[in-house]
């Protein structure tokens, strides 16, 4: 792992805003209606880092239902809802970017007015500004590498020399697809690391449970 990244690339939910289990329950509760009894582990296993378009694919191949036209404007309606009334930043993130020496900007598998209305209502919108780079940004979201690969082109960084900061599996291994070095977060309020698919099949990339201990990790981008 090169210790003197010159950017930083956060995922955005569960990483920068925790937010997964906001999401994931206003999915259960959505696919409740339509007859499937899913819970927070399943969405672990099979959604979480996936842009919506794969999420529908593998509802209708793992569940075999077909959902309607209208879903995801309902989903993503509602989740802009739940948003407003209860979403925060993950502990200890504010203090991280505040500390950063290096540039930063988010890669996340959610859409952009998502991400914007996130990044609003938790008062990071200026720190982020135009350095948000979204899944419809490139023809194959993770885990294909394309989208850290934009991110790092549009930032004018080597992959080599970013860092990738992410919560799913599907991140971590786009991470590592793309020639970066990776940090697995488990801070946030969604993860079960015991058993998590990450630990399994990289047991090399680093977890961090506490925003603080990136410091000890990575003391050259940090203040």
């Amino acid at each position: 792992m090169d210790t003197n990244p010159q950017l930083v690339i956060f995922d955005c939910d569960g990483v920068v805003i925790d937010s997964e289990v906001i999401s994931a329950n206003v999915l259960i509760d959505k696919l409740a209606l339509l007859g499937a009894q899913i819970d927070m582990a399943f969405v672990q296993q099979h959604f979480l880092g996936c842009q919506f378009a794969t999420v529908a694919a593998k509802i209708n191949s793992l569940l075999s239902i077909s959902i309607p036209v209208d879903f995801e404007a309902q989903y993503r309606e509602q989740l802009l809802q739940a948003f407003e009334r209860d979403l925060t930043v993950t502990q200890g993130i504010k203090e991280v970017l505040a500390a950063l020496k290096v540039p930063c900007c988010i890669a996340t598998s959610s859409s952009l007015p998502r991400t914007t209305k996130a990044l609003s209502v938790v008062g990071l919108t200026d720190v982020f500004a135009d350095k948000v780079f979204t899944a419809s940004d490139v023809s194959r979201g993770k885990p294909a590498p394309d989208l850290f690969l934009h991110a790092a082109n549009r930032m004018g960084v080597a992959p080599e020399h970013c860092l990738v900061i992410e919560d799913s599996y599907f991140g971590v291994t786009a991470a590592i697809a793309a020639n970066m070095p990776v940090i697995h977060y488990i801070g946030g309020g969604h993860i079960s690391y015991h058993n998590h698919p990450v630990a399994t099949a990289y047991p090399q990339v680093p977890a961090l449970t506490d925003w603080n201990d990136l410091t000890r990790l990575m003391p050259s981008i940090m203040r």
